[in-house]
C-alpha cells in the first residue's frame, strides 16, 4: 500500500503526517507539485449559473464533482465584501472549483443581495435560499442533500457562521440545522459584532455600522458567537490568520461554539494583515498552501 507524507505548517510549525492511499484528486495534487507548483490553478470543467431569486444578485454558479458514480458531497461558497461589495466572480478565488471538485465534491458560490440596498438579515436569508435552491435541485445536479457544507470568507465567513447559528434564516427557507453538516468560516472578524464595534475597530468601524446599524440590541442578534447555544450546526471548522482582533474573535467563537455543546475545530495559520487575510481566500485549494491539507482532511472526516 502506497502512502503520501505531507508537511503542515500550521502555527508556525512544521508536522509530518501520513495520509491513506491517495484519492483521485490527491493524484491532482500530487501532479502539481511534481511539477513544481502551479501559478495559477486549472479550470474546473462543467460549470453552470442559475438563479435562486427574483433579484439579479440572487445567482450562483455549480460545478459538478470530477468522474463522480453516485450523488455527490456540496460545499457552498459564501464570498466577503465587507456585506456590501465582492461577487462570486471575484471574491472566491481561483483554486476552490477546480480543487473540491478533483476531490469527488460539488461546489457551488453564490451571490447575494449587498447594503445598503439590502439587509444583512436579507444576505443571511439569501444564504438560506440558496441552500434551498441546491436542495431542491440535487437530484439534477447530482448532490447528496445530506451532506452540505458552507463554506464563507470575511463577511461570507460571518454569514456562513450566522446561518449556522441562528435557525431562523434558514427555518425561513423551509429549511434547519439538519440540512447543514458542517460549517468553515475562513478568517471572519465579525463574529461577535456589538464587541467590535465598541472595541472601536478603526478600520472597519464604518462598515460595521453601515451593516449592522447603532443599535446594540440588532448588533448582538447579528452576532454568531452572541447565537451560539444549543441547537447550532452540528460542527464547525474555524481557519483564520493573524490578525489581533480576527484571532480573538475566532477564539471567542470556539469557546462559545464548545460551551453550546457543538463540535468545533480551529486553526489558526501564517498571515498578517490584509494580505493575510486576503491570500488564505485566494489560496484555499492550493495543494502549495497550508491550509488546504488541512481543511481537506477535516472534510474527509464529516463527509466520510
Amino acid at each position: 500500500m502506497r502512502w503520501i507524507f505531507i508537511l503542515i505548517l500550521a502555527s508556525g510549525v512544521l508536522a509530518m503526517t501520513a495520509l491513506a492511499p491517495a484519492a483521485p484528486g490527491d493524484r491532482l495534487r500530487a501532479r502539481l507539485v511534481d511539477r513544481g507548483g502551479a501559478s495559477t490553478a486549472p479550470p474546473a470543467p462543467g460549470k453552470q449559473a442559475f438563479a435562486y431569486g427574483q433579484d439579479p444578485l440572487q445567482a450562483l454558479d455549480y460545478w459538478p464533482a470530477q468522474g463522480a458514480r453516485r450523488p455527490a458531497p456540496l460545499i457552498v461558497f459564501v464570498h466577503g465584501g465587507g456585506w456590501k461589495r465582492g461577487s462570486k466572480d471575484n471574491a472566491g478565488g481561483n483554486w476552490k472549483a477546480p480543487h473540491y471538485t478533483a476531490e469527488g465534491y460539488a461546489y457551488a458560490a453564490i451571490n447575494y443581495r449587498l447594503v445598503p440596498g439590502a439587509t444583512v438579515e436579507d444576505e443571511a436569508a439569501d444564504v438560506a435560499a440558496s441552500l434551498r435552491y441546491l436542495i431542491d435541485h440535487a437530484a439534477a445536479l447530482g448532490i447528496d442533500p445530506k451532506r452540505i457544507v458552507l463554506m464563507g470568507h470575511s463577511a461570507g465567513a460571518h454569514l456562513v457562521a450566522l446561518v449556522g447559528t441562528d435557525e431562523r434564516f434558514l427555518r425561513g427557507a423551509g429549511l434547519s440545522f439538519a440540512n447543514v453538516q458542517g460549517v468553515i468560516p475562513i478568517d471572519g472578524a465579525a463574529y461577535d459584532v456589538a464587541k467590535q464595534i465598541a472595541d472601536g475597530n478603526a478600520f472597519m468601524h464604518d462598515t460595521y455600522i453601515e451593516a449592522f446599524g447603532s443599535d446594540p440590541a440588532r448588533q448582538r442578534r447579528l452576532s454568531p458567537t452572541l447565537q451560539a447555544a444549543i441547537p447550532n450546526a452540528p460542527t464547525f471548522l474555524l481557519i483564520h490568520v493573524q490578525h489581533k482582533d480576527g484571532v480573538a474573535q475566532n477564539i471567542a467563537l470556539e469557546a462559545a461554539l464548545k460551551a453550546g455543546g457543538t463540535k468545533v475545530a480551529r486553526q489558526s495559520f501564517p498571515g498578517e494583515g490584509l494580505r493575510g487575510h486576503m491570500e488564505i481566500n485566494r489560496s484555499l485549494g492550493d495543494p502549495s498552501y497550508p491550509a488546504t491539507a488541512v481543511v481537506d482532511r477535516w472534510l474527509n472526516q464529516i463527509f466520510g
